[in-house]
This record gives C-alpha cells, structure tokens and sequence, in this order.
C-alpha cells in the first residue's frame, strides 16, 4: 500500500496540492519540512479568515502599545500585558456580534487570544511556530509569493 500524505485546498484564492510520497528512503527531515510548509500555510489562512469575522485592527491597536524586546524582562511584560485587562477588553469587544452565538464567541476569544500571544512573541523576536525555519526549498517559494 502506498504511502503518501497530500493536501488539497480549493477554497477563494487559496488554491494548492500538496503530495508527498513517503517510502522507506523518504528523509524524515522531508517531512518535516513538508509538514512545517503545511503549517505555515494554515496559519496565515486562519488569521485571514479571522480577520474576515473580527476587526482584529482593534487587536493589533492594542498590541501596539506594548513595548517589546528580547530581555526575559521585557517577554514577561509583553506576555503579561497580552493577559492583562486592555488586551482582554479589546478581544471581548471584537467578538460581541450579536449574529454569533456564546459558545461562539468563546471560540472566536480563544482564536482571538492565541493570535494575541503569537503576534506578541513574534514581536519580541521569538520564533513561535515553524516558519522561521529557513528550509532551502521554501526560500524559491516564498519569494515567489511577494
């Protein structure tokens, strides 16, 4: 049986096919390279279509007022003003909608928050999620893209 992993997306603007073939000569660091381009693509499409329901202009507003840096000082603070109430009121007002249910808006806080968190370690200098790594293979295409 053969083995493979593949994903296919024809949603919007986001068309892609992905397959990677995977036997016994396979490199385990292809798969994690494939994988980790499969990630990346997923969270850039996650915060898109979250932007679509929520203003997250209000979120990134109040994340602009942080101050950021690289001391373990200067991460706590961030981490802690991410938690803190302004950042909490920002995210409750984005997701009041009245066309969304509670438990909806729940998730929509939890999306909200996780977004929060990403954006604020990212911008103290912190690699968050794997598209940071510079997979040799991955420059040709990411340059392609802009």
């Amino acid at each position: 049986m053969e083995k493979i992993i593949q994903f296919i997306a024809n949603y919007d603007e986001w068309q892609a096919i992905k397959k990677l073939r995977v036997d016994e000569k396979t490199d385990p660091k292809m798969v994690m390279e494939f994988l980790a381009s499969l990630g990346t693509s997923f969270d850039a499409k996650i915060e898109e279509n979250l932007r679509k329901i929520v203003d997250l202009g209000k979120m990134d507003a109040a994340l602009d007022e942080i101050q950021y840096g690289k001391s373990e000082e200067e991460i706590a603070n961030a981490l802690r003003t991410v938690n803190s109430r302004g950042v909490s009121a920002a995210i409750k007002e984005i997701v009041q909608k009245p066309e969304l249910q509670k438990n909806e808006q729940r998730e929509l806080e939890q999306f909200c928050r996780v977004y929060a968190f990403k954006k604020a370690l990212k911008n103290c200098g912190l690699s968050i999620d794997y598209s940071s790594v510079e997979i040799p293979g991955m420059k040709r295409l990411q340059k392609r893209k802009v």
